[in-house]
């Protein structure tokens, strides 16, 4: 009888609070039976969170998951026929090499038990750790669950290179880049935040789902990249902007409504905990917010293009105004108001359409408008917790955007240049006007429009 209290009493350690009244109880109660039917109920309520959250994970994963496939839907919309078929291949294939990155180095960079360097770098590089799955964890949740959905978010990032540098990158160059990404230069920068590292314990930075962690990581690769390969053939060619229209704009658009599915498992579920109401009264209030800053950056980004074109629609800006919008919530979008949750997301919407030109007045080429979209916005996002959230700062804030942004462009600046003076990472300039689909994959998307 005694083991077998025990045991109940191991299992009840998921829910202090439960197991106080089952101690109260026993205390208060003579019975054996009373005492035992106490604490068996500590250990139902335990395992019923525990269920609740492991759930959350694994459906947030699941949903963040699908994300890959709005990015390799929008992307491959995005790039001219002659590439779709290339840019299908990278978003498959960079998630892959993200997941395995991610096992081999990268969680137990994002999530050391240990830092060392002022808490800028993790001390436990190598695959996880976690342990046997098998067993139950005192964490309250599956452990493979929460692998699983940190995992998922690997790929984003990543995704956002992709879309920038289309058309004119080899592919295994590409992965190589998305390789060191995902196995060091995200892992390192989410260990700040999310690890309990330097800004976390230093400057209370926030970043809820990671509007600069994530996005704004992968938004600074992306211009380090197009600025150190450059513009398309032709894309500036006689001192003005030539268009270079997508294949497939209803195609761009389905992955754009796949993102913004896709949105409430990544901001959802980083409630991290469903395993009471208020818990998952925060994951709804979060869906509410997540959607509404979408609809904001939408609505913003139709006006904004009308204004400026002359009543003219363009679908590409719309679209990556529903991202804007997406990722400027991202970062808190558990506090604010629905109301504050839309004019968060329509000036993410303003600044998807504003940065568009200048990137072109720089010469900068992002084809699929990434470059606005996660890193503008992620700033943008980052910068405004502190209006509804009053335990972040504003120069908590600014250090965690600056630092970041340093940190990415160094490093992402020397895997680039020694991609690009050893392997080389710009295909021919045959190659590149033939299309990357013959060049490099050998099977092309849109056969009977191979050349446009």
């Amino acid at each position: 009888m005694g083991q077998l209290i025990g045991r109940w009493i191991r299992g009840a350690t998921l829910a202090p609070l439960a197991l106080l009244t089952a101690g109260i109880a026993y205390a208060q109660e003579d019975d054996v039976a009373a005492r035992l039917a106490a604490l068996e109920e500590a250990v139902s309520g335990s395992a019923s969170a525990y269920v609740d959250n492991s759930y959350l994970f694994l459906i947030g994963g699941l949903i963040v998951m699908f994300m890959a496939a709005g990015f390799c839907m929008l992307e491959a919309g995005l790039v001219r026929s002659k590439n779709a078929a290339m840019q299908a291949t990278k978003n498959v294939t960079l998630f892959a090499v993200a997941g395995l990155m991610f096992w081999v180095v990268g969680y137990n960079m994002a999530y050391p038990a240990e830092t060392t360097l002022m808490g800028l770098l993790g001390t436990t590089p190598g695959p996880w750790s976690g342990g046997d799955l098998s067993i139950e964890s005192e964490d309250g949740y599956a452990p493979a669950s929460d692998w699983f959905f940190q995992m998922v978010f690997v790929a984003t990032a990543a995704s956002i290179v992709s879309g920038t540098v289309a058309e004119r990158i080899k592919i295994w160059p590409f992965l190589i880049f998305t390789a060191v990404l995902t196995a060091f230069i995200y892992p390192i920068v989410a260990s700040w935040e999310w690890g309990g590292g330097y800004l976390d314990s230093e400057w209370g930075f926030s970043d809820f789902a990671g509007s600069t962690l994530v996005h704004s990581t992968g938004g600074w690769a992306a211009l380090t990249g197009a600025i150190i390969i450059g513009a398309r053939k032709g894309k500036y060619s006689g001192g003005h902007v030539n268009p270079m229209p997508g294949s497939n704009i209803p195609l761009a658009a389905l992955g754009t409504f796949i993102l913004w599915f896709g949105w409430f498992g990544f901001n959802g579920a980083s409630q991290l905990a469903a395993g009471t109401a208020a818990d998952i009264n925060s994951v709804a209030q979060i869906f509410a917010n997540t959607n509404m800053a979408a609809v904001g950056g939408v609505l913003a980004a139709m006006v904004t293009t009308a204004i400026l074109y002359k009543g003219k629609l363009d679908a590409t800006m719309i679209f990556n105004g529903a991202i804007g919008g997406l990722v400027s919530i991202t970062a808190e979008p558990l506090a604010p108001s629905m109301g504050l949750s839309v004019l968060i997301g329509a000036v993410g919407g303003v600044l998807v359409v504003v940065s568009v030109p200048l990137l072109d007045k720089f010469k900068i080429d992002d084809v699929v408008g990434a470059i606005p979209a996660h890193l503008v916005c992620g700033i943008w996002g980052t910068m405004i917790v502190p209006l509804s959230n009053g335990d972040a700062s504003y120069l908590g804030q600014l250090v965690g955007v600056a630092l970041t942004g340093v940190f990415v462009v160094v490093a992402s600046s020397v895997i680039w240049l020694a991609l690009k003076f050893t392997l080389g990472v710009r295909p021919s300039e045959e190659d590149e006007e033939m299309g990357l689909d013959r060049a490099e994959i050998g099977l092309e998307a849109y056969p009977e429009f191979s050349n446009r």
